[in-house]
């Protein structure tokens, strides 16, 4: 609330300059249960925070009001809010009925407190029987709806409640972009949908951090510690009433047979529920020294409690949606969900049929910590949405229109709130420098940050969190949408568990080394980490010469020699992820000694390196300065100057620039009678230098079969960091279950 104070006075002028009206948006938010309140919170902050611009009405519902499920009205009251209409309107039974009984009675009630209220705009939530009351009346009272979190899919009634709520609501704010997606299929206007995130995750990506163990301590017990218990919160599915119950039951007899001090959480206002808590106490679990049963839980306090978790399980959308900013393992059970998009902490269990199954899951995922996903939400939902309301013009007319096929092609539309470009936080690891950068999808280096590289691991990570924090701020202000850090590192890596396990001897103390974690868990974003010469392919491959090659092969000539092969679309690793160390292919038994250990290596003639070496040993002679070339007295000698050197004449220059170029192409000769690319890429400061050298050594020395293959030397200016965008671009945790 304090942010939002300070926010609106920075841009109170500004913005009522533009506007030139000093007309109020009446606003009503209507909050059914517990659930939907965490999501509104946020948006009822911002919109009391700027009182210039808004007026906030509140009225409360459903479950709120009901004893058997919290009295959570009280937690708004809590929250300084003045509830202007309390309406009860849950008719009590167990069946269907009931649910179509207590839409009936808020339809009856609504129409006299938006008769008395006049909003010009009533805020609706997600997809609840109470929700689809909310949307009918104001829609029928030609009242306009912005409706939060359409778009999505998940199992039973709750998917059509949401998708009818859709097509009466005037405005939307959607989560995902899979979701915004949906939304235009559905013949949505595309300029009224705005693709913000959930507003929830603006509270959540800043709560870790918080004391917790407190928390714990009162709703688990004082003996628990931190991953070692279980949160269970599970729904009757409107839709299998018999079977939802029977899961319920298995459910409860896997958590008794794991033994792990548990906290249940009362199930939703549903046909169902009843029974379900009729398990519950059969079970005896209210009195079960490893359960703590509870109808409500603050969510503040909830968020703890879920962040610090050893596991998550039930049905629950909270699993699949907020519990992945914390990165805590996920049980989902059972078809409630089926087709939201999921994090990798999440494991489905569709067909929960039995114990065994349960309990199999909760001994996989008991204590796993996962990298925190922001597939929900960056932080930043709130600014987005009060933004979109206040472009709201209530002069247009009130009735809506369809966008009927064909949907545009692309995605972005022409408002500067829905503007936001996909991109990736790339961060490349140099001998010398540390680069961190906004990379769009299109491959735009958006910004780019530059340090040198610290010698010692603490400064080194340190420093890539302070740059990563510093751009992932920046990627607001510049509109673009963080979908993860990918990093580019010297050494052999581990890309599937993000460690670097041997380095380069060009960057100290940088063996044995996670990467992902930290960076995961200070940016709440997923992290992939790989090989520079692995991350030069997978740009070549995204943006440059390989696109749309099956088989090639990139070859990096710069201070050591790397590279990357990809066969049939797909980047090579290997067993031990030392696939394509093509710079250590040994071209003469007794050549010259290689960084590696080994002798006559390609790097060992043809890096920066190896002709920084010989460079010195001609100028230790007298022998590399020729007519046209100087040197001051305390220049260090490099690979520039004899290159330099060469093309002004030096022989001896020329001749190892030659040895160099065909100890290369004697390389690329190996693996093509390898491997068989249809395309050699050379990237790197030394490609236009030694391409001839390659070519003609192919030619000379390749077998016939191969001897057609292209070379060709990368047209990209920053391989490294297009390879490190490209880890996250193609490869996000997004998933469809």
């Amino acid at each position: 609330e304090v942010y939002f104070k300070n926010l609106s006075k920075q841009k109170q002028k500004q913005v009522m300059e533009k506007n030139g009206n000093n007309h109020k948006l009446r606003v009503c938010v209507a909050t059914c249960n517990r659930a939907d309140y965490s999501k509104l919170a946020p948006i009822m902050f911002g919109i009391k925070a700027e009182p210039q611009f808004f007026e906030l009405d509140v009225v409360v519902l459903g479950s709120h009001l009901i004893d058997d499920y919290g009295n959570t009205y009280r937690m708004i009251e809590q929250d300084d809010f003045d509830i202007h209409t309390r309406l009860h309107t849950i008719v009590r039974g167990e069946d269907e009925a009931a649910m179509v009984e207590s839409v009936g009675l808020a339809l009856v009630k609504l129409p006299d407190v938006l008769n008395r209220l006049k909003p010009d705009i009533m805020i609706v939530h997600g997809d609840r029987f109470d929700a689809l009351a909310l949307a009918t009346s104001a829609a029928l009272m030609n009242i306009r709806i912005l409706h939060i979190e359409g778009g999505e899919v998940s199992g039973t009634i709750d998917d059509s409640i949401r998708h009818a709520i859709t097509k009466l609501a005037h405005y939307h704010v959607c989560c995902t972009r899979s979701a915004e997606q949906h939304l235009i299929a559905m013949c949505e206007d595309h300029d009224r949908i705005l693709l913000a995130g959930c507003p929830s995750y603006d509270k959540l990506l800043s709560a870790k951090n918080k004391d917790y163990m407190s928390i714990i301590s009162t709703w688990l017990g004082e003996d628990v510690k931190t991953r070692d218990y279980i949160v269970a919160l599970q729904h009757p599915v409107t839709t299998d009433i018999k079977h939802s119950i029977k899961m319920f039951e298995l459910t409860l007899d896997a958590l008794i047979s794991f033994n792990k001090r548990t906290l249940v959480l009362f199930p939703n206002v549903d046909a169902g529920d009843k029974e379900m808590v009729r398990v519950m106490r059969k079970k005896g679990i209210e009195h079960h020294p490893n359960f703590r049963a509870v109808k409500h839980v603050p969510f503040d306090q909830f968020i703890q409690l879920v962040a610090h978790a050893g596991c998550m399980i039930g049905n629950s959308s909270c699993g699949v949606r907020e519990v992945g900013a914390f990165g805590t393992p996920v049980i989902n059970l059972g078809t409630r969900q089926t087709g939201r998009e999921t994090g990798e902490n999440v494991l489905h269990v569709r067909d929960a049929d039995t114990q065994d199954k349960i309990l199999h899951a909760l001994q996989l995922q008991f204590g796993k910590q996962y990298p925190c996903s922001k597939i929900y939400g960056d932080g930043n939902a709130v600014p987005r949405i009060l933004k979109f309301l206040k472009s709201i013009d209530l002069k247009e007319p009130l009735q809506k229109k369809f966008c009927f096929p064909p949907v545009k092609d692309n995605i972005s539309q022409d408002i500067d709130h829905i503007l936001e470009t996909q991109s990736a936080l790339a961060v490349d690891l140099g001998g010398t420098n540390l680069r961190v950068a906004i990379v769009s999808m299109k491959g735009e280096i958006v910004k780019k940050y530059t340090q040198l590289n610290p010698k010692t691991y603490e400064d080194r990570l340190a420093l890539i969190l302070k740059m990563c924090v510093e751009a992932a701020s920046e990627a607001v202000n510049v509109n673009c949408r963080i979908l993860g850090v990918g990093i580019s590192t010297g050494g052999r890596v581990n890309p599937r568990e993000g460690i670097v396990l041997h380095s380069t001897k060009l960057i100290q103390e940088w063996s044995s080394v996670d990467l992902r974690t930290p960076i995961s868990d200070a940016l709440h974003l997923p992290v992939w980490v790989d090989n520079d010469g692995n991350c030069a392919a997978l740009a070549e491959r995204k943006f440059g010469h390989g696109k749309g090659i099956e088989n090639f092969v990139t070859l990096i000539t710069g201070t050591g020699i790397g590279g990357g092969i990809v066969h049939q679309h797909e980047l090579i690793h290997g067993s031990s992820f030392c696939a394509a160390e093509l710079g250590h292919i040994v071209v003469s038994l007794d050549g010259p000694e290689c960084l590696c250990g080994s002798q006559g290596c390609i790097e060992a003639y043809a890096s920066g390196i190896a002709l920084q070496r010989e460079a010195k040993k001609l100028h230790d002679d007298d022998l590399l300065l020729v007519e046209g070339m100087s040197m001051k007295e305390e220049e260090t000698v490099s690979a520039a100057h004899l290159i330099q050197a060469a093309k002004l004449g030096n022989t001896k220059a020329e001749s190892i620039l030659r040895t160099a170029g065909t100890a290369l192409g004697l390389g690329v000769v190996n693996i093509l009678h390898t491997v068989n690319p249809s395309l050699v890429i050379l990237s790197g400061v030394l490609a236009n230098h030694y391409v001839n050298a390659v070519k003609d050594v192919i030619s000379r020395q390749a077998l016939s079969s191969v001897k057609t293959v292209d070379v060709v030397v990368s047209n990209l200016a920053d391989p490294a960091l297009l390879g490190a965008a490209s880890l996250v671009l193609d490869y996000t945790t997004r998933r469809i279950y």
